[in-house]
């Protein structure tokens, strides 16, 4: 991404820093989420595949965001993962934090662990990078929403540290590289045809609107009241 180096997230806590201590903590108090409805959202809120990372964000919107009947939405958020992508995985190289479960190997997470994984860093958080960023698309696009939207974006970003594969300031650090990520995809040239098909797309579903399911609003509604990254000593 054109102008974006990795200078303006801030370095990761150092070592035994009041903030690096208030990771550890919040990482072993969230351990005991383990099977909980929170448990399972940040289960979920794993998979960033397109059609999953939108219908995330239905119950902020009030209908389903359906890629199949959204496809001009679909391709603009597939562009904007693809911009973040190359950026997020430099600025992880080059900060090089361990996951928690790198030093607690026996450690609940809400994922499996694939056997023999390589080398993965925690900082910042692409997973809450890519949230976040897809929060601030879908709020552009439906600034009616913009409340929710956000609010989901947050909780999204939450469920890595529930998840028990990001420190806490990881997740902080993604808030910010996804608000600045994604203002520099928004002036690429070409984007903004993209968005104005998109905004037809979401015309389209709001007319004849499917509900979102219940059960997965309940359960947002529910994370949103509590945030695992104010929980510190």
């Amino acid at each position: 991404m054109t102008g974006v180096g990795n200078a303006f997230v801030p370095p990761p806590p150092t070592p035994d820093s009041p903030q690096d201590r208030d990771d550890r903590y919040i990482f072993k108090a969230t351990r005991a989420l383990k099977d909980t409805e929170r448990w399972m959202l940040a289960a979920h809120d794993s998979d960033l595949e397109t059609p999953v990372l939108l219908d995330d964000f239905s119950c902020a919107a009030g209908f389903r965001l359906d890629a199949a009947r959204a496809p001009n939405l679909a391709a603009l958020l597939d562009r904007m993962k693809a911009a973040l992508k190359s950026t997020v995985s430099a600025e992880k190289k080059y900060w090089h934090r361990p996951r928690p479960f790198v030093e607690d190997p026996d450690a609940p997470l809400c994922v499996a662990r694939p056997v023999g994984e390589k080398p993965s860093f925690a900082y910042p958080s692409g997973h809450t990078t890519e949230g976040w960023a897809t929060a601030l698309l879908l709020a552009h696009l439906m600034p009616g929403h913009v409340s929710g939207i956000m609010e989901r974006g947050r909780v999204f970003g939450e469920s890595r540290v529930v998840c028990g594969v990001h420190w806490a300031s990881d997740v902080w650090a993604g808030y910010m590289n996804g608000s600045v990520l994604f203002n520099a995809f928004l002036s690429e040239p070409g984007v903004a045809p993209l968005v104005v098909a998109a905004q037809a797309d979401i015309a389209g579903l709001e007319k004849q609107p499917v509900a979102p399911v219940p059960a997965m609003c309940a359960a947002e509604h529910n994370a949103a009241a509590f945030s695992p990254l104010t929980q510190i000593r």
